[in-house]
């Protein structure tokens, strides 16, 4: 998958994934892993989630990594932000408060642009990737991130032969072979949502499972 797909998605707004609110397992589950005020996560693939609004809203420093430079403008656009652009290697930062939205390559991604991150939050990141590249993002999230880092991950979970991706199913077998080895993982909730997502209907999904995962970094 290439990173014009998905320029080419936000281009002619076909942009499904993004939800218009918070996600509501971020404002469950975030507050257990006790972060210290002013730590910093990390989201990559962000979009224009609201989702990095609510982290800076509980005095986190969000730290966003979005490739598409339209959903990047849209997202401090729409929130009234004006930010400011500097270069940093391959990446435009945009910075406003506690928001910074790296754009670029998720994977031209250093460690050292990571050393004082405390966490991670991925909702949309994992699923929106194919099985090699989910493979290559995984290893990439490890030799970035250190131990004792936080996080949250929200996957999809449904019979990949009923409906092309992305999203792309991503069972709890291939969490824990993606993950498993460098994280500590409890599953802390799931849901079948089939019932609120038509497209799934529409395209003959019959299950659709939505699992939330707390990781912790060996």
């Amino acid at each position: 998958m290439e990173p014009k797909f998905w320029q080419d998605r936000w281009a002619s707004n076909q942009i499904g994934f993004h939800q218009p609110k918070v996600n509501p397992y971020l404002q469950r589950h975030w507050p257990q892993l006790a972060l210290a005020e002013g730590a910093q996560v990390l989201v990559p693939l962000c979009g224009k989630s609201l989702d990095l609004m609510w982290l800076a809203s509980q005095r986190l420093r969000v730290l966003g990594v979005e490739l598409s430079e339209q959903a990047v403008e849209a997202f401090f656009n729409e929130q009234d932000l004006v930010p400011r652009i500097t270069q940093r290697g391959t990446f435009a930062v945009y910075q406003a408060g506690l928001i910074e939205v790296w754009c670029g390559d998720f994977f031209a991604l250093d460690a050292e642009a990571l050393t004082d991150c405390a966490a991670l939050y991925d909702r949309a990141a994992l699923i929106a990737l194919p099985p090699l590249m989910r493979v290559r993002y995984a290893e990439h999230l490890n030799s970035l991130l250190r131990p004792g880092c936080e996080g949250l991950l929200i996957t999809l979970d449904y019979d990949q032969t009923q409906k092309a991706g992305p999203p792309f199913a991503v069972n709890d077998d291939e969490v824990k072979v993606l993950l498993g080895a460098h994280w500590a993982l409890e599953m802390l909730e799931e849901q079948d949502i089939l019932g609120e997502s038509w497209k799934f209907v529409q395209d003959g999904v019959t299950r659709l499972d939505e699992r939330v995962y707390q990781l912790t970094k060996r």
